[in-house]
């Protein structure tokens, strides 16, 4: 059964705390009437630092698109290596057992995709499979686990590495003073993550069952407006409330496979948001606590897009290690609305390899 083992997950060294983005975002937007706001929603997220790519000072330039898509690829080639060759060792694979890359990102954009680049430099075989994902936001952490569950269960006995590189302070835009824009320059973080989900054999979660949703009606409440000046990310005022919506899914979702959402012994869930966490254990009727690793990352990184459900399962890893076959959701949540949810089972095996 295809089994995810432990992520790695490696953020940048520029860090600025909250207190540090409150005070810049009070000079670089004072006298704007919705700061006050703003501010308030800042202090409100539970974001206590991010990580960034670059110092602050060049996050809150704007060098134009040209120049922040050459930043993209210069960072994602020097960073995501050193995350691949642990999650590789946490999988006890080489580069040579791997047969699909999923590479998952919203916040650059290059062709080829940087899977091309990992195949000719890390020692990946030709036929490796690319699976690049870069439109499902912070959805896409959950989707990639669930193509990579798919791929194997397609194609037994594969091995499937998933890459997640987001940099989200890439999309910093200085002159953008809607509430939207700048409650998002206090939420989101940057950091590299990758995991593999092997055929058999290992540590980790088996899974079981997937299942994708998409909120009727909901497209434009989370999207990017693309303009010469690059990514604009926009956020509805809606977008807080969607667990309400999106918790009877997750219930029907584990009942067709005879759990209870309610009642599980780990969750894996997206920290977009402390609303969000905080009303999905509501509708959940389940302790906030059962997602300490969200709120953890969501603490100490921010929100950094399809990463954090990779911080989240590492987070359980490092944690007392569950009971053999304890039951797990893990849940992604990004633009659409789109929803990607999994199943699984803790469980371990004897390593394959001496």
């Amino acid at each position: 059964m295809p089994r995810l083992c432990k992520p790695a997950v490696h953020a940048p060294e520029n860090i600025i705390t909250v207190e540090e983005t409150l005070e810049f975002a009070e000079k670089a937007h004072a006298g704007k009437p919705q700061l006050p706001l703003a501010l308030r929603l800042i202090r409100n997220t539970g974001v206590k630092k991010r990580h960034l790519v670059q110092p602050i000072e060049q996050t809150l330039s704007h060098p134009g698109l040209t120049e922040r898509n050459r930043i993209y690829e210069v960072e994602s080639k020097k960073r995501t290596p050193a995350a691949i060759e642990e999650a590789l060792k946490n999988a006890d694979l080489s580069a040579r057992e791997v047969d699909a890359i999923i590479y998952v990102s919203c916040t650059g954009f290059l062709m080829p995709s940087l899977t091309a680049w990992l195949i000719n430099k890390l020692g990946f075989r030709p036929d490796t499979v690319q699976i690049p994902i870069a439109q499902l936001g912070c959805a896409a952490g959950g989707a990639a686990v669930n193509r990579a569950h798919d791929f194997i269960l397609a194609h037994p006995g594969s091995n499937v590495l998933i890459v997640a590189c987001e940099f989200c302070s890439l999309c910093y835009q200085p002159d953008m003073d809607d509430i939207g824009s700048l409650l998002s320059d206090g939420l989101f973080g940057d950091a590299v993550a990758a995991a593999v989900v092997r055929a058999e054999g290992g540590v980790g979660i088996d899974l079981e069952r997937n299942a994708s949703y998409v909120i009727p009606n909901t497209e434009d409440w989370i999207s990017y407006a693309v303009r010469d000046t690059g990514f604009h990310f926009q956020l509805d005022r809606r977008v807080p409330g969607t667990m309400e919506p999106l918790a009877p899914v997750l219930r029907e979702f584990a009942q067709k496979h005879t759990w209870d959402a309610g009642n599980l012994d780990f969750y894996i869930v997206h920290a977009g948001g402390p609303r969000i966490l905080d009303d999905l254990a509501k509708f959940l009727n389940v302790d906030r606590k059962v997602f300490r690793h969200s709120w953890a990352t969501l603490s100490e990184y921010g929100n950094i897009a399809s990463a954090v459900v990779f911080d989240a399962a590492r987070r359980l890893f490092e944690e007392d290690a569950p009971a053999h076959d304890a039951k797990g959701l893990i849940a992604g949540f990004g633009p659409g609305i789109t929803a990607e949810m999994a199943l699984g089972r803790w469980s371990v095996d004897a390593p394959l390899h001496d």
